[in-house]
């Protein structure tokens, strides 16, 4: 199956208010995936935008951000699965060249949430879930971790100094992370210490809203061999969807489209969980990441607390995670945060990952989750 790879990846500063229009925030990302490429816009035959709606005043962006990267007339088209909207669109490029419609095409992501206020932008994302029986409820995004947190707790023993570790870990891990929104070391007492958002999480256990985003060329194997020295292939796909409500879940400490979507990877790649080098997982709150170890197989359930108790999640631990800084660290610009963490992979089996390189990384994992686990992609990239 290695006959689809990622040539080029971008990304642009995530940031707390960009000052840019959605088509100049896309331009900055475009313009890093498309650096070294032996191509230019004409080779590019689709683009495929990705974002969450309601938070620009453009309707059907994928339109203006096309023309503006004079990506015309070739077809553009608009994905949405909320947070995972640009891993959708990854899935969705590999479908199109491996149908043989296209050949080379470049998923966008983006989102300029500053518009918005918080109130405001928490309404929206709310919105994500059911909208008769549960977000006029109060099911936000935080309030629907907590949950899963108080659930975990309950059933494994997980204490709110186990979640704190993680934010400990990718704030360490974002310091060094240029495109961060935040780059700060946290301790132990700043996390637990921090205001209480939806006990048991607290305001360092939340990633926080950001203006950014991202990119990925994607190209069928003769054209990746031609324009880039160092093709990414994509090696294994899985997608899954839950129940839109969380009354409706079988399972409240870990997430099924997680686990579902992860065997369906790795059945494709014909990998397991022990032969990946370093992963990227969506830690919207350090209750996510927990779950995740479990979900992915890094840690069986009960034993994700193990994996950061014992650091085995940093660089040079058994499996490196979110070493860039993860959503908690970068900010989450919706519909770019899952082609922000396609870059990453990319950069470290590539080995351009500098400072939070790990070593000898060939196989990657990215775990990208749209809602609170309504929609799950795990993609596995290999050098």
């Amino acid at each position: 199956m290695q006959d689809v790879a990622i040539v080029g990846v971008g990304q642009s500063v995530f940031s707390r208010k960009c000052g840019v229009s959605i088509r100049e925030l896309c331009f900055e990302a475009y313009t890093e995936a498309m650096e070294g490429l032996d191509i230019t816009n004409s080779d590019i035959d689709a683009s495929i935008i990705c974002s969450a709606p309601e938070y620009d005043k453009q309707r059907s962006p994928s339109g203006s951000i096309s023309e503006y990267l004079e990506l015309t007339p070739k077809p553009t088209f608009y994905v949405e699965s909320v947070c995972s909207s640009s891993s959708t669109g990854l899935r969705v490029a590999w479908s199109l060249i491996k149908s043989g419609l296209h050949r080379v095409v470049a998923v966008i992501g983006f989102q300029k949430m500053s518009e918005l206020t918080s109130r405001e932008a928490a309404e929206r994302m709310s919105r994500g879930g059911d909208i008769i029986w549960e977000s006029p409820f109060g099911i936000t995004m935080p309030a629907g971790y907590a949950m899963y947190a108080r659930a975990h707790m309950a059933k494994y023993g997980t204490t709110e100094e186990h979640l704190a570790k993680i934010r400990v870990k990718n704030a360490s891990y974002g310091a060094k992370n240029l495109k961060a929104t935040y780059r700060k070391e946290v301790t132990l007492e700043d996390v637990l210490g921090s205001e209480v958002i939806a006990s048991p999480l607290k305001k360092f256990d939340c990633c926080a809203n950001a203006d950014g985003s991202s990119c990925i060329i994607v190209a069928s194997g003769d054209v990746a061999k031609r324009i880039t020295k160092i093709p990414v292939w994509i090696i294994g796909l899985g997608a899954a969807t839950d129940t839109m409500t969380m009354s409706g879940r079988k399972l409240l400490t870990g997430l099924r489209c997680t686990q579902e979507a992860a065997k369906q990877a790795y059945g494709m790649a014909g990998v397991k969980p022990e032969d990946i080098d370093v992963a990227e997982v969506h830690d919207c709150f350090t209750i996510a990441e927990m779950m995740a170890y479990e979900d992915l197989g890094f840690a069986k359930p009960g034993e994700g607390s193990r994996l950061i108790d014992e650091k085995r999640t940093y660089i040079g631990g058994k499996i490196p995670v979110n070493v860039d800084g993860g959503l908690l660290s970068k900010g989450h610009p919706i519909g770019a945060t899952g082609g922000s963490q396609i870059r990453t992979i990319v950069r470290q089996l590539r080995g351009q990952a500098s400072e939070a390189q790990v070593k000898g990384a060939e196989i990657g994992l990215v775990h990208n989750i749209g809602g609170i686990g309504q929609y799950g992609n795990v993609t596995i990239l290999r050098r």
